[in-house]
C-alpha cells in the first residue's frame, strides 16, 4: 500500500526519508481499516457465541456495538485534533483488543459466567475506561515537547507506583508476584502505569545526557570507556531492577524495565558497548537471584525440564507451561474452530497464557497472523522514532514502541518455552484494566508523536491540506 501522493521529501539529516500523503487521504485510510477491525472483531464474537452456545448474545453483541462507536468516536478525534498520525496504529490495536474480548468472553462461557461476573464484560468496560483515557491524552497533550518539562516529575511518580505493591495495607500479592495495589476495592497494577513514566524520564534524560555518554571517557583496548560517573543512572536503574526482583518477586517486570532502558539507551547513543554492559549486569543479577532466590530456581527448572513429572507436578513447576503446548499442540495448524476447543484447560487462559487458548482454537497459522499484527503495530512506532522532528520525540516513540515489543517477546516467548516463563501480560489481549488503559494511553502518545512529525515533513515538502 503506497503512502505516496507528492514527490519525496527531501533529505533530512537523521530521519527517514518519508513520502507524505494529505491528512484527509490518512484518516480515510484509516476508517477503512478501523471498519474492517471492528467487522472481524464484531465475527469473531458472533463466531465463538454460536460455535459454543449454539445461538447469539444479544445483549453481549450490544455491548460490542457501544464499543464500536467509541472506537468510531477516537476516529473523529483524530481528524480534529491529529490529522497527520499514523493511520495504521488505532485498526490495529483495535483488532487485537477484539481478539481478546472474544477469547476472554469464550472462557467464560466454558466457565458458566456470565453478567457482570463475566470476566469479558468487565474486559469490555476497561476498554471503554481505556479509550475514552486515549481520547483525553490527545486532546490534552498538543504538544507532546511538553512532556520534556515533566522528566524528573514523571521519574518520581515512576519509582512511587513501582513500589505501591511494597506499601503495607495495599500492597497485594497474587500469584506469587507482589504487583497489585487494592486501594478501595479496586484492584490495579501500578506498574503498567510506571512503564509510561519511565520511558518519559529515559528519553527526557537521555536527550540531555547523550554526548556525554557517546562521546567521553577513556580509550582502553581500542574501546572508548564510559566514565565510572556516566554508569551511574545505569548503575541505578539496575538496582531498581534488582529490587523488583527480589521484593516484587517478578522477573519478567524487572527485565521490562531494565531492558527498555537499555534499548533507549543504546538508541540515543549508537554504542553497542552499553548493552554489552548492561546484559552483562542483568545477567550477574539474575544469575545471583537464582542462586539465592527459591522462585527464580523453580522458573529455570520448568523452562529447562518441562516434562519431568517432578517438575510438572510440583507447586509452582511446569504444569500450567506444559497444559500450553498441549493447548497449541491440540489446535495445530488450523485450529479447532472458535467455539470449538477446550481452552479453559489452560491454566490462567484469560491472562498470562492467553495466547495459548487463541493458538487452540485459531490454529498456529492464525497465531502467526496475530504476531504479524504486534509486529506491524511495533513497526509503525519505531517508524514514529525514525522520523522524528527532535531527539527528544525520537527517542520517546522508539522507547514506548520497544516496551510492546518486549512485553510481547517475554510473554509468546515464555509460553512456547522458548525462554522461561516470567508472568508479563500479552498487550491488548489478555484481561486486566491496568494493562489495557496503560497500552491505550502508549497508543495515544504514538498517534501524537506520529502527528507532529508527519506534519512536520508535510510542511517541509511544502505540502499544505
Amino acid at each position: 500500500m503506497s503512502e505516496s501522493s507528492v514527490p519525496p521529501v527531501a533529505p533530512v539529516t537523521g530521519r527517514v526519508v518519508l513520502r507524505v500523503k494529505m491528512p484527509q487521504k490518512l484518516r480515510n485510510l484509516e476508517l477503512v481499516l478501523l471498519v474492517v477491525a471492528l467487522g472481524l472483531s464484531a465475527l469473531a464474537l458472533a463466531l465463538v457465541q454460536w460455535g459454543a452456545l449454539g445461538t447469539l448474545d444479544w445483549s453481549l453483541l450490544t455491548y460490542a456495538a457501544g464499543l464500536a462507536g467509541l472506537t468510531l468516536g477516537l476516529h473523529l478525534v483524530l481528524r480534529i485534533v491529529a490529522r497527520d498520525a499514523d493511520p495504521f496504529i488505532v485498526p490495529i490495536a483495535t483488532m487485537l483488543n477484539g481478539l481478546g474480548i472474544t477469547m476472554i468472553h469464550r472462557l467464560d462461557i466454558a466457565a458458566g459466567s456470565s453478567g457482570w461476573e463475566a470476566a469479558g464484560v468487565r474486559q469490555m468496560a476497561w476498554t471503554a475506561v481505556a479509550l475514552v483515557i486515549a481520547i483525553i491524552v490527545l486532546i490534552v497533550v498538543k504538544n507532546y515537547r511538553v512532556l520534556l518539562r515533566y522528566r524528573y516529575l514523571a521519574m518520581l511518580a515512576g519509582v512511587i507506583l513501582l513500589t505501591m505493591p511494597l506499601w503495607p495495607g495495599i500492597g497485594r500479592t497474587v500469584n506469587g508476584a507482589t504487583l497489585w495495589v487494592d486501594i478501595g476495592g479496586m484492584n490495579f497494577q501500578p506498574g503498567e502505569i510506571a512503564k509510561i513514566a519511565l520511558a518519559i524520564f529515559f528519553a527526557g534524560y537521555l536527550m540531555t545526557a547523550r554526548e556525554s555518554l557517546q562521546k567521553v571517557g577513556n580509550t582502553f583496548a581500542g574501546i572508548r570507556w564510559p566514565r565510572v560517573r556516566d554508569l551511574g543512572p545505569l548503575l541505578i536503574v539496575w538496582v531498581v531492577a534488582m529490587g523488583v526482583l527480589v521484593f516484587q518477586r517478578d522477573l519478567g517486570t524487572s527485565l521490562l524495565y531494565f531492558g527498555l532502558f537499555l534499548a533507549m539507551l543504546y538508541i540515543a547513543t549508537n554504542r553497542i558497548l552499553w548493552l554489552g554492559l548492561g546484559g552483562g549486569l542483568f545477567v550477574v543479577g539474575a544469575a545471583g537471584a537464582a542462586s539465592q532466590l527459591g522462585y527464580v530456581q523453580g522458573r529455570l527448572q520448568g523452562w529447562l525440564d518441562s516434562f519431568n513429572p517432578e517438575v510438572y507436578n510440583a507447586q509452582g513447576g511446569s504444569y500450567q507451561l506444559v497444559q500450553g503446548l498441549f493447548g497449541f499442540a491440540e489446535g495445530g495448524f488450523i485450529g479447532e474452530g472458535l467455539g470449538q476447543g477446550q481452552p479453559d484447560f489452560v491454566p490462567l487462559a484469560n491472562s498470562d497464557y492467553i495466547v495459548a487458548a487463541l493458538g487452540e482454537e485459531l490454529g498456529i497459522f492464525r497465531v502467526f497472523a496475530l504476531l504479524a499484527l504486534y509486529l506491524l503495530l511495533v513497526s509503525r512506532g519505531f517508524r514514529v522514532g525514525f522520523t522524528g522532528t527532535d531527539d527528544f520525540g525520537r527517542l520517546l516513540s522508539s522507547g514506548l514502541a520497544f516496551v510492546l515489543a518486549l512485553q510481547v517477546f517475554v510473554v509468546i516467548g515464555g509460553i512456547t518455552r522458548v525462554i522461561p516463563v516470567t508472568g508479563l501480560t500479552t498487550p491488548f489481549l489478555a484481561a486486566g484494566g491496568s494493562s489495557l488503559v496503560a497500552n491505550w494511553i502508549i497508543v495515544a502518545l504514538l498517534l501524537r508523536l506520529s502527528d507532529e512529525a508527519r506534519a512536520s515533513v508535510r510542511l517541509e515538502a511544502g505540502v499544505r491540506a
